[in-house]
């Protein structure tokens, strides 16, 4: 035996979605009811656990065998649950390949049921799987709260459906790894799939009473706040966007389309004569902040151990191969600004919400500012954080010969202050001379670098630096005419995609990525030797452009980010030239992880370009800085460089 293919039905009172599967097999009532497997591909064998069947000596074997491969669609669960079930500790995950990551590496879907539709399968996901899990795997709640599960027994002809849809989706997963293992990875991205998994393993503490008490304190201030918008306007539900406006346009004669938090501070300069109008926009303000529920996904996840576990996806971002996050959603954590924080974080810790409420005009923003606060060392670690700087500035020059903002780089420089004095031709210091010119050589660098112009800048906040039109154009022009190869590469990088698909040849472009044409895919493989996958890309035409008229358009399938939907997606140089930059950024990232790994420094999680290592006595910041400064094989002539701090929880420095 070589490979086995495996899908794992269960059943457990926890629920799945929102505590993730570390929590889930914690749960008291927890087992596997089936257990379906596949040996070299062969035939699918279901082993219906419920009803008293156990696996033949020879896969329990496999299970434990390193010279056997386990296959599984989301491979973290089988692993995670089979180990809890047999009792045995976390199965090495160097064991396991994961299909839904070698499908995501393609640019395919992490949903088996779609990953099959995309990939026309002749025989899908069985569409009555979803009803059979409600109904065998989760536990029902009746009318008058009793608690029941349903057993084989309670319905022997869904259970034997169960069956036949538990063998369906190894046969599914198997047909699905036949095709994307066309795709080989990249040797340190297979190795770097095995250290994500101990990490997500490991897991990272929280600090369970500031938990605690921070979500009680949301819970608590905002009924207090709800109280008051019903004092102040009589409005039964003063959280409802429809009655708020309603009120406003009463008390003001004035109607208002939004209350989204663009309009908020547009609004809120409108009220100045109605001060009672302008309390009630504060407290929708502040009963409008999500961030905070954050709390209460950290008290729905936490394990047993103190710690949560799962929080990082492998390749969950289209594309780019990034990381996604889960349960708490690391990679979107609130800033933290104040100036006091230890000490907002000592009175929610202790318990005081009245002393909370008394030094701070925004309870909730505070709580907002505490979230990262909320991961801690463990007792006798500390953490160092450390992150590279302006690594998309530096990887896009890098690639494009840019070669004076490398300089800038490796002489440790400002590279805003630099952009700048390129695009205005003159010395700006960040302190002296024309300093004021730095925001705005921040804001281009930030925003252009991907063939954007007015709409970029002002997604990057434009207007709230007081920005006109006129001076986004300017800013635009200027920044092109200072970063003449940046631009270059937008156009080299479609061209040869258009060139790609149309004729189905290699070209090679910048630092020797190769731009091809291959399984009805547009493939870019980067510099590291990872590769990425536009499924299906075709050359469509767009029409009326007002800036460059009719002309040729990349097309491929993909998941749409806003409506979550596979569809058509379109593209272009830039977008392009922003997908091999992240990527490329990603696996430098990913370098360091496996740096880290290496030197048995303990990484817990990492969010965009920054590690959280929680380090033992002995482990210095500056060991964990030398992973970020030590050239990397393929992209020596890169100037890197990494810096962080140490600090007893987590925060932005």
């Amino acid at each position: 035996m070589k490979e086995l293919g495996i899908d794992i039905e269960t059943y457990s009172s926890a629920d799945l979605p929102s505590c993730g599967v570390y929590k889930y097999v914690e749960a008291p009532d927890f087992t596997i009811l089936l257990f379906a497997y596949s040996i070299d591909g062969g035939q699918v064998v279901c082993c219906d656990f419920a009803s008293g069947e156990q696996l033949p000596d020879e896969v329990i074997a496999a299970l434990r065998d390193p010279a056997v491969v386990k296959t599984a669609f989301n491979a973290a669960f089988e692993r995670i649950c089979i180990s809890k079930y047999y009792g045995w500790p976390l199965m090495d995950p160097a064991q396991w390949r994961c299909t839904m990551v070698r499908a995501a590496r393609m640019g395919l879907p992490l949903s088996l049921g779609q990953c099959g539709e995309v990939l026309r399968l002749a025989d899908g996901k069985m569409k009555e799987g979803a009803a059979l899990i409600r109904y065998f795997s989760c536990p029902t709640r009746k009318k008058d709260g009793t608690i029941i599960r349903h057993l084989p027994s309670d319905a022997p002809e869904r259970w034997e459906t169960f069956k036949a849809y538990n063998i369906r989706d190894v046969e599914v997963e198997q047909a699905v790894l036949a095709k994307v293992r066309r795709l080989e990875p990249a040797d340190f991205d297979e190795n770097l799939y095995t250290v994500d998994q101990l990490i997500n393993d490991r897991g990272v503490m929280i600090d369970r009473q500031l938990v605690d008490n921070a979500a009680r304190f949301d819970d608590e201030y905002k009924a207090q706040l709800l109280e008051e918008a019903k004092q102040l306007t009589g409005m039964e539900n003063p959280n409802s966007p429809a009655q708020i406006k309603e009120y406003l346009r009463k008390v003001t004669g004035s109607s208002f389309a939004s209350l989204n938090k663009k309009s908020l501070d547009d609004i809120e300069a409108q009220l100045k004569f109605w001060p009672k109008a302008k309390r009630v926009l504060s407290i929708r303000r502040e009963l409008g902040k999500t961030s905070n529920k954050k709390y209460n996904a950290m008290q729905q996840c936490v394990c047993a151990d103190g710690r949560i576990h799962g929080l990082l996806q492998f390749c969950g971002a289209a594309r780019t191969g990034r990381w996604a996050g889960r349960l708490v959603q690391v990679q979107n954590l609130p800033q933290n600004h104040l100036v006091d924080l230890d000490y907002a974080r000592s009175l929610v810790k202790a318990g005081y919400l009245d002393d909370l409420e008394n030094n701070y005009d925004n309870p909730t923003q505070v709580l907002s500012e505490l979230i990262r606060t909320a991961f801690v060392a463990k007792p006798g670690c500390t953490f160092h954080v450390c992150d590279f700087s302006a690594i998309e500035a530096r990887v896009i020059a890098w690639l494009a010969g840019e070669n004076w903002v490398l300089d800038v780089f490796r002489a440790g420089g400002d590279i805003y202050c630099a952009t700048a004095g390129q695009m205005f031709n003159c010395v700006v210091e960040k302190h002296g001379q024309n300093a004021g010119l730095r925001q705005k050589g921040k804001i281009a660098v930030l925003a252009l670098g991907y063939g954007g112009g007015v709409k970029a800048l002002e997604a990057m906040g434009g207007s709230r630096m007081g920005l006109t039109e006129h001076e986004e154009k300017d800013i635009t022009a200027r920044w092109r005419a200072a970063n003449p190869h940046i631009v270059k590469l937008w156009t080299t990088i479609e061209k040869a995609a258009i060139r790609a698909i149309r004729t189905g040849e290699s070209i090679t472009i910048n630092r020797g990525i190769v731009v091809a044409r291959r399984w009805g895919m547009l493939t870019i493989t980067l510099p590291s030797g990872r590769t990425i996958c536009y499924p299906r890309a075709i050359i469509g035409k767009e029409l009326n452009d007002g800036w460059r008229g009719d002309h040729d358009v990349i097309e491929y399938e993909g998941l749409n980010q806003m409506t979550k939907k596979w569809e058509k997606i379109r593209t272009y140089g830039g977008k392009l030239t922003e997908n091999v930059v992240q990527s490329i950024a990603r696996d430098i990232l990913g370098i360091v992880i496996l740096r880290a790994h290496q030197a048995k420094l303990n990484t817990v999680f990492h969010i965009h370009d920054e590690i959280v290592v929680e380090a033992e006595p002995g482990q210095t910041l500056a060991d964990v800085e030398a992973l970020f400064s030590k050239p990397i094989e393929w992209c020596r002539d890169l100037p890197l460089k990494g810096a962080g701090y140490s600090t007893p929880y987590y925060l932005k420095d």
